[in-house]
């Protein structure tokens, strides 16, 4: 593994850590201020971002994949900076076009799609209009993002969205504590954090880009030898916002938004398992397109099971934990009985599916380093034609906890019939390596581990000796599972060589 990619690697797991501890940290302080009812409003914007994420039709994708793929070629600066201009005015025009789409349907969507109690009807409205127009400066983030990405510019990256992220939610507590707590002024602060961070990512992806004299220019034939990867990335993002928002989007439809946001809090505490393997994917996407570009297949395919190995290690350990001590952890996050009793059981049922979909996210870039996107598409689809009618009737039959169950259900599917399929066409013979070593050599060792600390741990401990036990749990799982993988059992011993080496150790 390359210095540049371990930099990479390391930057964007620093930049998701910060960035999980800042949106989580400071969601019970938002509860605390506005209630957990106005919380669930919050919920219904993070519903509406995942939903038009539909129009991003494979965009920001396929930036990150040319320039990771242009970046190796000579003399194809010019073709960047127009790519990323025509690109760049597209995604705004969208951008436009999803405020205005909300703020005109925003008295609509209060009257006949949520289910408020306490807050009024008109408090309602105005926090959706200021969702619209948060949704347009926020909008375009995801494509400079990409572009830096793909530049593998991710240092940079991460240390920009670690002081936004602080901004975002450390301004907005004091926002709510010294100013005004309504729902009103949080996306006001929103609002304005939105816009210093559009601009201020615009500028440093453009000047990431390699200089040259000409200007850059809108050329819509650049099209051209894009538009089969774009069409499958369109279509993989639609399945996708459909995917991972169509339980948000039935629920809010179904529940009270009182109990939308104690889901909304269960999805937020359980999406920590998602920000342990998106590093690799950002980190690994623009490298393995750069080996699927050059032909190094036998690089590619180490660069793959380590990865796999590395994710396993960091996802696997860190949903057991949490699925079995959902309740210790909620309340040491919330101090709150009520929200633990309400929130406890659906976060460990969406917790386990995030950890399975975790696994998923390295033959996912696979996929698209090959830039095969069919197979995800077709499977997507048919997993939106089972998921939604599943959600509907076990919403209906069990509330917010029969609709978690559906992730677990359909992340399993994928595993059994989708990575057999993945493996055989892109790198046959490893299929069943994948399932051993990149997958249940870690995954038993530390199911052990955190199976008998759940057995050790009661419930007469205080909070403070509570948390210390599930921690020390959680690391001594994290260290076995991580000597089970082969290859980063191997790395381990690699880097404590070099220490006796170097220093004696």
């Amino acid at each position: 593994m390359s210095v540049s990619l371990k930099r990479n690697i390391i930057a964007n797991f620093i930049g998701s850590s910060w960035a999980t501890v800042m949106s989580l940290v400071f969601i019970p302080l938002y509860i605390h201020f506005m209630g957990i009812e106005a919380y669930g409003l919050v919920g219904f914007f993070l519903v509406l971002q995942g939903a038009f994420s539909l129009l991003d039709m494979g965009l920001s994708a396929t930036l990150s994949r040319e320039m990771a793929r242009l970046s190796v070629q000579p003399d194809r600066a010019q073709e960047m900076r127009d790519l990323s201009r025509t690109l760049e005015i597209i995604y705004w025009a969208i951008a436009v076009v999803i405020g205005l789409v909300v703020m005109t349907f925003a008295s609509t969507i209060t009257h006949r799609w949520l289910h408020a109690g306490q807050l009024s009807t008109e408090t309602v409205k105005r926090a959706i209009a200021l969702m619209g127009l948060t949704l347009v400066l926020q909008w375009p983030f995801s494509l400079y993002s990409g572009g830096l990405m793909g530049l593998q510019r991710q240092v940079l990256l991460n240390g920009f969205n670690a002081i936004m992220a602080t901004l975002r939610g450390g301004g907005a507590v004091l926002i709510l504590w010294l100013i005004s707590p309504t729902i009103q002024a949080f996306f006001i602060w929103q609002i304005i954090v939105s816009a210093l961070r559009a601009v201020l990512i615009a500028l440093l992806f453009w000047r990431s880009l390699p200089s040259i004299d000409e200007t850059a220019t809108f050329k819509i034939n650049l099209f051209r030898n894009l538009w089969r990867f774009m069409t499958g990335m369109a279509g993989i993002s639609a399945m996708t916002m459909i995917l991972g928002q169509v339980d948000k989007i039935i629920l809010s439809k179904m529940l009270s938004l009182k109990m939308f946001g104690y889901y909304t809090l269960a999805t937020m505490a359980a999406s920590i398992v998602g920000f342990m393997a998106t590093p690799f994917f950002f980190a690994i996407y623009p490298r393995l397109t750069q080996l699927v570009a050059l032909g190094k297949h036998d690089e590619l395919k180490e660069l793959y099971h380590r990865s796999c190995q590395t994710v396993s290690v960091l996802v696997l350990p860190t949903s057991m934990v949490v699925a079995l001590f959902s309740r210790e952890i909620l309340f040491i996050w919330t101090m709150n009985h009520i929200t633990t009793d309400n929130t406890s059981l659906i976060l460990s049922i969406l917790v386990i599916g995030g950890g399975l979909s975790g696994l998923l996210y390295l033959p996912y870039i696979l996929q698209l380093a090959y830039g095969w996107t069919r197979l995800t598409f077709y499977i997507s689809s048919l997993s939106v034609l089972f998921l939604v009618p599943f959600i509907i009737f076990m919403t209906t039959k069990y509330g917010a906890t029969g609709a978690a169950i559906g992730w677990i259900v359909l992340n399993m599917g994928y595993l059994l019939f989708a990575i057999p399929i993945i493996h055989r066409r892109l790198l046959p013979g490893e299929q069943w390596r994948w399932y051993r070593e990149d997958v249940s050599y870690p995954l038993l060792a530390a199911l052990v581990i955190v199976g008998l600390g759940r057995w050790l741990i009661h419930g007469q401990m205080s909070a403070p000796v509570t948390g210390i036990a599930v921690l020390s749990v959680y690391v001594t799982a994290l260290a076995i599972a991580a000597l089970a993988a082969p290859l980063v059992r191997a790395q381990i011993m690699g880097i404590a060589h070099r220490l006796r080496v170097t220093y004696g150790v």
